[in-house]
């Protein structure tokens, strides 16, 4: 009886004996292989401060701009004027006509014209719409969201003057005082200067620390099964331990070498860098931790796909961009058709980009954010039950075929 009652302690020691022999075993397995360093910390190290210094200045100034006036009058003058105190456009000259410009344009002189009409003037003494013609190259989209923006502005305001002007000359300065009984005021939250690395670098860290892991994991497998060929499908590395004491041991190894890294690219990156950086660094590292568990688990149920250490580059890295995509990061979810919402479903990233985007640029709570932290969860879960199924019976199967 009593040997009976103490077999149930035994096998609970014994697990984790195996467990801590697992995680032991994968620390020394890391940092004996340079591949997978160079992915679980120069990559998370760098790749943020390299893709952040790639977007600054977040805002683009000072773009060459030609104007064709055709109109040469004091409106016309004005009009350019204001072209050039735009702070994201600058007038490099007036053009003889359009073609002059389009050289211009072709040599890259200038990234955009502006034509102003001949009857410019003419339309606006009559109290006539007059249409002002804009041409943008379009190379680079900031570019041209930026003169767009810039445009809008200028019109609306020499609309609001000339109306006042007007109003003037009638014999009613007084209601020429507002150009619209209604105004509105823009505040952008999370991105106040409308800056792209605002916008784009706190998704792209949260990918980033997925990527890494998963490409950590996977070089891992690939390593262990290039051990086995070696070895008539046995890895004398490979810790004889249960299914659920060897995922868990090596989650919980990537787990404590990811908290520091972690720590580092979500506070200190956007702290670096002046991004915004609103929300709860507790929260923010209580939703990213079951990402991270999550990453790591469906690493491991992707290593079934690994037969070797670099393969693991071939089955990941082309990912990123399909991954970025589906996060809604660039392109929003509810914009997609079932089928590529429910993959990005299926993508810790996904929820991972949505919450912290939340917590960190809008100054969420956790709470707040139950939804995707949920989705987390239930990630883990569901990698978690695949990696067990991987290592109780793909690797013994992966084992025989391999001899």
């Amino acid at each position: 009886m009593c040997l009976n009652a103490m077999n149930p302690m035994t096998d609970i020691k014994n697990w984790f004996r195996s467990l801590l022999l697992v995680w032991r075993r994968e620390f020394k397995l890391v940092f004996s292989d340079p591949g997978v360093l160079l992915f679980f910390f120069a990559l998370p190290t760098l790749y943020p401060v390299v893709y952040t210094l790639i977007y600054n200045p977040e805002i683009v100034r000072e773009i060459p701009v030609a104007v064709v006036d055709n109109c040469r009058t004091g409106e016309s003058r004005k009009l350019a004027r204001m072209i050039d105190a735009a702070e994201s456009m600058h007038v490099i000259g007036y053009a003889t006509d359009l073609q002059e410009a389009r050289r211009w344009m072709n040599s890259h002189d200038c990234f955009a014209i502006i034509e102003i009409p001949h009857d410019y003037s003419k339309r606006i003494g009559r109290g006539e719409q007059a249409v002002v013609p804009f041409y943008a190259e379009m190379s680079l989209l900031l570019r041209y969201r930026a003169m767009l923006a810039s445009l809008t502005d200028i019109s609306l305001t020499n609309g609001a003057d000339i109306r006042a002007t007007t109003l003037a000359a009638a014999g009613l300065s007084g209601s020429g005082e507002s150009a619209s009984p209604v105004n509105t005021e823009a505040h952008f939250l999370g991105d106040p200067d409308q800056g792209f690395a605002s916008f784009v670098i706190p998704g792209i860290i949260v990918l980033i620390l997925q990527q890494s892991l998963v490409l950590g994991v996977t070089m891992l497998g690939g390593g262990a099964v290039e051990r086995r060929r070696r070895n008539g499908g046995i890895d004398p590395l490979q810790i004889q331990a249960p299914a659920s004491a060897t995922c868990i041991g090596k989650a919980l190894c990537y787990l404590v070498l990811y908290l520091p890294l972690t720590i580092y690219i979500l506070h200190y990156v956007p702290e670096m860098f002046l991004l915004p950086h609103n929300g709860s660094l507790v929260d923010a590292m209580v939703f990213i931790m079951p990402m991270l568990i999550a990453s790591i688990f469906m690493g491991m149920v992707l290593q079934i796909f690994v037969t070797e250490r670099e393969s693991s580059l071939l089955v990941i890295v082309f990912t990123s961009v399909v991954f970025l995509f589906l996060s809604g990061l660039t392109w929003p979810r509810y914009a997609m058709n079932w089928f590529w919402t429910l993959m990005g479903d299926c993508v810790p990233a996904t929820w991972g980009v949505e919450g912290f985007i939340r917590i960190n640029s809008n100054g969420g709570t956790l709470e707040q954010n139950a939804h995707p932290y949920i989705m987390l969860w239930i990630l883990s879960g569901v990698y978690f039950i695949g990696a067990y199924c991987y290592w109780r019976w793909c690797a013994g199967r992966r084992s025989r075929i391999t001899v």
